[in-house]
């Protein structure tokens, strides 16, 4: 084979495009080389099943009583060496292992439902606010200043005596009470994306204004949304276990970590500490994940930090 002349183009190299990892792989990796994350991601996919499958997996009915067993310490076995209650019961003999997968249910159903209605009623009213502007931007934003002068577990507490304690009312007052937030970043979001070329080509195309919003910019300002929402969800759960601590949440035959909270009150100087230790834990492992979850979402979520998450 003869070698090739001085005048005869070297033939170039193929260069071989890598392809780049999709965002679930990179979730992934990002998981496993952080950690923490992903302990989160267990602890809540393990309260998410207690809550779910509660009746299946509960060992007793969580309102059942049994006077005769009140206030029994956590592996406390009978005459016949057999343990009933794994972690005790509490002063009217209830099952407390029982009572804290119920409640699982209740404060993963409020903070995820109430955080839904806050979140697609303030992200509508910010986008709109940024989008449309003057006399609209003007009364969305002064009802937010309103809301926000006032301090809402007050107001929680205001409205749950006027409607009374219940699941519902609990989930609209602390839905309604998440707007102001979603609102400010929304409207803020907006107005930086409604003057950039793809906006103005979707007008030009002879889009209308709620496709603008909602087709056009929306997706493009929904990832400091979920952040905020994986965040709220923690201080939603936080809400519910006060004010059902203070008896204001839900009806007292509903199991919540709160109310068993409030119930252990006068038990712990008697030295019944597992009343409170148990639905205490529940609930600061369970917003400690929610906050783990969305400071990791904030980072995986940031293009400047693409390289590094």
């Amino acid at each position: 084979m003869s070698a090739p002349s001085a005048n005869e183009p070297a033939r170039a190299t193929p260069v071989r495009k890598v392809a780049a990892p999709s965002n679930a792989t990179r979730a992934w990796r990002s998981l496993v080389r952080k950690v923490w994350p992903l302990f989160a991601i267990i602890v809540l996919l393990v309260v998410g099943f207690a809550a779910v499958a509660g009746p299946a997996i509960s060992p007793k009915d969580p309102n059942r009583q049994n006077i005769i067993a009140r206030l029994q310490p956590p592996m406390t076995a009978d005459r016949a060496g057999t343990v009933q209650n794994l972690l005790g019961t509490d002063g009217l003999g209830r099952d407390v292992l029982s009572r804290l997968i119920y409640g699982a249910r209740v404060s993963l159903l409020v903070g995820l439902t109430a955080v839904v209605i806050g979140g697609a009623l303030g992200t509508s009213l910010g986008m709109i606010a940024g989008y449309v502007g003057g006399r609209v931007d003007s009364v969305i934003m002064r009802l937010a200043d309103i809301q926000l002068a006032f301090p809402f577990i007050l107001l929680a507490i205001m409205f749950l005596i006027v409607l009374g304690p219940g699941v519902l009312n609990l989930i609209l007052i602390l839905g309604i009470g998440q707007w102001v937030t979603y609102a400010r970043i929304a409207r803020a979001q907006t107005l930086s994306q409604r003057e950039k070329e793809y906006v103005e080509a979707a007008k030009a195309l002879g889009a209308r204004s709620g496709s603008v919003l909602f087709k056009t910019i929306l997706p493009n300002i929904l990832a400091p949304l979920i952040v905020i929402a994986s965040f709220n969800v923690a201080s939603v759960i936080l809400s519910e276990a006060a004010l059902s601590f203070l008896g204001l949440g839900v009806p007292p035959t509903i199991p919540t970590w709160g109310g068993m909270l409030a119930e252990s009150r006068d038990q712990l100087l008697a030295g019944r500490w597992w009343l409170a230790v148990y639905p205490g834990v529940a609930i600061a492992l369970t917003v400690l994940s929610f906050n783990i979850l969305g400071d990791w979402l904030r980072d995986f979520l940031d293009p400047r930090l693409r390289g590094v998450s």
